[in-house]
């Protein structure tokens, strides 16, 4: 089986090299490939000291369009798996293997890593949490199914799934889109406890300004999609 980590990097010069040290220890049989979505530090840079297999946009396209543009590479070289780990370190690769095989033996489309299973590890901001069960309440609603951490970027697809995100993928704050999308289409989505970490370096994007829009635009691309027969 074949098998990429997608690593979606804007501005992370400051852990990217740890981010790849971490994959090359703990899932050392995993291919990657870093999308350098045109970062403006030292990240390109990085890659090319250190000769790491990256990919570099020449324009900012957003986490969507760096994530779309992974799937693309996993399509084109037709791995049968795909997982994206972020590049500011919070994704623990230790537990790639165990969604792999979960994946496997389950017969499942994606499998996604909550951290609200268990409850260890970093667990986000309260306010952020609150977001995080609101989409829960809606996904459930719309889908049927409840799914504990939809914003989690942790999350393993299969090669459905792979096509599917390589043809279509949201420009920003993707996941709870996708999630709903990957589940009206009637693949297999299930989730698996995993321990995250606090960003290890660096300043998250996400502001308070923007998290409003979020939740309106995310809130608003999940009913549209809602609506929406398979395609």
């Amino acid at each position: 089986m074949r098998k990429l980590i997608i690593i979606p990097a804007y501005n992370e010069g400051m852990n990217i090299e740890a981010t790849v040290k971490d994959i090359q220890e703990n899932a050392s049989d995993f291919d990657y490939v870093i999308i350098n979505d045109c970062s403006k530090d030292d990240t390109l840079e990085i890659c090319k000291k250190n000769n790491y297999n990256y990919v570099n946009l020449p324009i900012n396209l957003g986490i969507g369009g760096a994530v779309q543009t992974g799937y693309k590479y996993a399509e084109k070289y037709e791995y049968d798996l795909a997982v994206q780990v972020d590049g500011d370190g919070q994704h623990d690769p230790a537990f790639l293997r165990t969604m792999a095989e979960y994946m496997e033996t389950h017969d499942l489309d994606m499998v996604i890593g909550s951290r609200f299973i268990t409850k260890e590890g970093f667990q986000s901001s309260f306010t952020r949490r609150l977001g995080i069960k609101y989409f829960t309440v809606l996904i459930k609603l719309v889908t049927g199914k409840k799914i504990t951490d939809a914003t989690s970027g942790l999350r393993m697809a299969g090669k459905n799934v792979i096509k599917l995100f390589a043809n279509s993928y949201p420009k920003d704050y993707p996941e709870p889109e996708t999630v709903v999308a990957v589940l009206r289409q009637g693949y297999k989505v299930e989730e698996i406890p995993v321990v995250m970490r606090a960003r290890q370096g660096g300043v998250s994007s996400i502001t308070m300004k923007k998290s409003v829009y979020y939740m309106i635009k995310v809130s608003l691309a999940i009913l549209m999609e809602a609506l929406r027969g398979k395609r």
